[in-house]
């Protein structure tokens, strides 16, 4: 079954697919997707962003660790965006190979990709990178399982 998904997604459209919202919610619109394949995400940094690393002497930059979630952010609307994936929930498993290539600081518009490299009914693997203008930022792989809904585990512990 093919998804249809209005491009681009904003904000709220994002927010109908992830569990996440402000302030750990880091994709600001998704501008490209290929069911199963690809997607393309956004990610705008603005001085006000709370988690800015700040040192002496340097420009405030993007923690290597929120730009990783992002990424991962972006790789798990790919998989949560198919209709029979809509009310499970995401685990981030691990990652393999992941580099910091360059600091994001604000102004810095950030596109993320992820493609699929293999995918199970339950479990998966993503390549990502993100790159700001022509510059890769970070890539690696991400490993990702799918498990029950929400409603599904407060059913089970209603029993």
């Amino acid at each position: 079954m093919t998804t249809r998904l209005s491009l681009p997604l904003d904000n709220a459209a994002i927010e109908r697919i992830l569990p996440h919202r402000y302030p750990f919610l880091l994709v600001d619109k998704i501008t490209e997707f290929e069911e199963d394949k690809r997607i393309v995400g956004v990610k705008n940094v603005s001085l006000n962003e709370r988690y800015l690393a700040r040192r002496h002497g340097e420009p405030p930059a993007l923690p290597p660790t929120i730009l990783t979630e992002a990424v991962a952010q972006v790789g798990a609307i790919l998989i949560l965006a198919k209709p029979e994936n809509r009310e499970k929930l995401i685990y981030f498993l691990g990652i393999e190979q992941l580099r910091y290539l360059k600091p994001v600081h604000p102004g810095d518009v950030v596109v993320i990709e992820a493609t699929v490299e293999r995918l199970r009914s339950r479990m998966g693997q993503l390549k990502g990178f993100a790159r700001v203008g022509n510059t890769r930022v970070v890539e690696g792989t991400m490993a990702f399982a799918l498990g029950p809904s929400k409603d599904h585990e407060s059913d089970k512990n209603q029993v």
